[in-house]
């Protein structure tokens, strides 16, 4: 049966999911070129000579570009070619690439942050559009399944950043660090280009303004949203001062904390793919039960994490609060969607991405604002309080299919 006949809806389940790694691959290569500053933070300081306030811009200057950019990126891909987007992101992933090694090689400081600027722009329309994509080339008892394993490549490339980047600066320079994760990105756009072929293409005719002004009008859409936020908010705020408590309070050794990071990655590709399996799965497709078990669970693991002692113990909780938090990661952004006509979903999917990294960039500024004046009992208090106010809007929000 050719395509002409079939239509584009109709794809064998291989190349299905071949589209579903492939924009996995190319959001792993993003992710990475993402954190991977953090890894080589001495050695720009050093060669720079800037403070670790600007050195640390580096990277949350992208946070800040994906939270402006989001939204509009939305409303553009639900008048667009999302499989076109991709490849256009794919690029702007290159030429940033290439400006911030140039940029680095000649000591330009506000040229490296420029093209990181750039490269989140990048990053937001390949998050925004892989959602949309991979939501659209699975059915409904699949859909929250694929979406949680593409949103699992956010972790997987910010280990795979942190792990190679010091051992890619030794071996290249640092600059080197901005051009090494062009190619897991161009790896996966040839993968997932052929296998994309029929999808992506917008919905008929463009959604109107008032369509999308129902969007950001929607009660449901600023629950689930919440959920986005509360969820970012708990998982930054863990992975920032998680460790630095157990240093910095337990005495525990530099080393063990920092395998203790390096392992919260592995835990987060895990938790979002079980997100939406338990979803698809266990629940029937139901969203809500998933999000309520996901705050309820941390909550009490972050009210008594700093009455523990033992670093057994203690790994074991914070692992357990990182994979509660997760579930409601990846699933939230299948959530979204399912919640608004479809016409606008990949707004709503932009929207969420928006107000979860809100979430990811507030978190860790105001945490240690409370670690500094209060201390960390405090601070992970008032995380298991943000906690509870998530199972409280969980509680609230709708379930697909059911308002």
């Amino acid at each position: 049966m050719s395509d002409s006949t079939a239509g584009p809806a109709v794809r064998t389940a291989n190349s299905t999911w071949w589209l579903v790694a492939g924009a996995s691959l190319i959001s792993v290569g993003l992710a990475a070129y993402e954190i991977v500053p953090a890894s080589v933070t001495p050695l720009i300081q050093d060669s720079l000579r800037v403070g670790p306030t600007a050195v640390g811009l580096l990277v949350g200057v992208m946070f800040g570009t994906a939270v402006v950019v989001s939204l509009p990126a939305g409303a553009v891909l639900d008048r667009t070619d999302s499989r076109t987007a991709m490849a256009v992101a794919v690029g702007l992933l290159v030429l940033a690439g290439v400006w911030g090694w140039r940029a680095g090689r000649r000591g330009q400081y506000e040229a490296i942050l420029a093209s990181r600027a750039l490269g989140g722009a990048a990053y937001v329309v390949v998050w925004n559009a892989g959602i949309d994509m991979v939501s659209r080339a699975v059915d409904g008892s699949h859909r929250a399944t694929a979406v949680g394993i593409f949103t699992a490549s956010g972790p997987v490339g910010f280990a795979l950043g942190q792990g190679t980047g010091p051992l890619i600066a030794q071996r290249f320079g640092w600059p080197t660090v901005f051009l090494a994760f062009i190619g897991p990105a161009i790896v996966g756009l040839a993968v997932f280009w052929p296998a994309s072929r029929g999808h992506g293409g917008s919905r008929g005719d463009a959604p109107s303004l008032r369509e999308f002004g129902a969007v950001l009008r929607s009660p449901s859409v600023w629950l689930v949203g919440a959920l986005g936020f509360f969820g970012y908010a708990l998982y930054l705020f863990v992975n920032s001062w998680g460790s630095s408590y157990l240093t910095q309070e337990l005495n525990f050794s530099l080393a063990v904390s920092g395998l203790v990071v390096a392992v919260f990655p592995a835990v987060g590709v895990f938790s979002r793919i079980s997100g939406g399996l338990i979803s698809d799965r266990v629940f029937d497709g139901r969203r809500r039960p998933v999000v309520l078990w996901s705050f309820g669970l941390a909550a009490p693991l972050l009210f008594g994490f700093t009455q523990l002692r033992s670093l057994p113990l203690l790994v074991a909780v914070l692992l357990l609060i990182g994979f509660a938090v997760q579930l409601t990661l990846g699933l939230s952004f299948t959530y979204v969607r399912e919640v608004v006509d479809l016409r606008v979903a990949a707004t709503a999917v932009a929207f969420q991405t928006s107000i979860g990294l809100a979430g990811a960039f507030v978190a860790p500024i105001a945490g240690g604002a409370v670690v500094n004046r209060a201390g960390f009992a405090s601070a992970f208090l008032l995380a298991g309080l943000v906690a509870v106010v998530g199972l409280i809007v969980a509680w609230q929000a709708p379930e697909p299919g059911r308002q």
